[in-house]
């Protein structure tokens, strides 16, 4: 198996691959600073074919744009959504291709709890992130009922609720967490042909 991890050059992006690796994956290393397998600035570099990667993990993200919410300028806030927003679309579009004629993938984007609950100062910041959800459900939808075409199986909640009880999720807390098989997705599109 083969994943890709982006904003892998440090942080939460380097122990994600590093956690990857240790559990088997080929792991491909993107990020715009030096020391990964692909220097890419995912705002405007040409991706490379990304075809055969089975998990896309999109944690490359900026942080650093501090301005009150009156006084962002355009280019202020247009470089965190093209950074955090659109460079994660840009990443997980590359890969969906052979995901899909795979009929297999997995795509996790790293979110924040400003897209929840903003976060003063940093209004773009706050933006992209909720960007991001938004971008995961649409791409994750399916008009079946249970996207993943099949009832949940007890291990894998299991598996979720090891995770949970391990020292590993001792940040993880008072969330809601759906092992479902899609079932909450919108199915609803703007493009399905209607019959009076």
């Amino acid at each position: 198996m083969k994943a890709l991890v982006t904003g892998a050059a440090r942080g939460i992006g380097a122990a994600i691959a590093a956690r990857l690796r240790e559990g088997g994956f080929e792991v491909v290393t993107l990020d715009r600073e030096p020391g990964c397998d692909l220097q890419v600035d995912l705002r405007e570099d040409e991706l490379p074919e990304l075809g055969d990667v089975d998990a896309c993990v999109s944690s490359a993200a900026i942080t650093d744009t501090i301005a009150p919410a009156h006084r962002m300028t355009p280019e202020q806030w247009a470089r965190d959504i093209e950074v955090n927003l659109t460079g994660a679309f840009r990443a997980v579009q590359a890969c969906l291709p052979g995901m899909r004629e795979r009929r297999h993938g997995r795509i996790v984007v790293i979110s924040s709890g400003a897209a929840r609950s903003g976060l003063p100062g940093q209004v773009a910041y706050a933006a992209s992130k909720a960007g991001l959800l938004g971008m995961v459900r649409t791409i994750a939808r399916v008009k079946a009922t249970l996207p993943s075409g099949r009832l949940v199986e007890p291990a894998e909640v299991a598996g979720l609720v090891a995770y949970l009880v391990s020292d590993e999720a001792g940040q993880v807390t008072g969330e809601e967490i759906a092992v479902a098989g899609g079932f909450g997705l919108n199915t609803m599109t703007l493009t399905a042909t209607q019959s009076a």
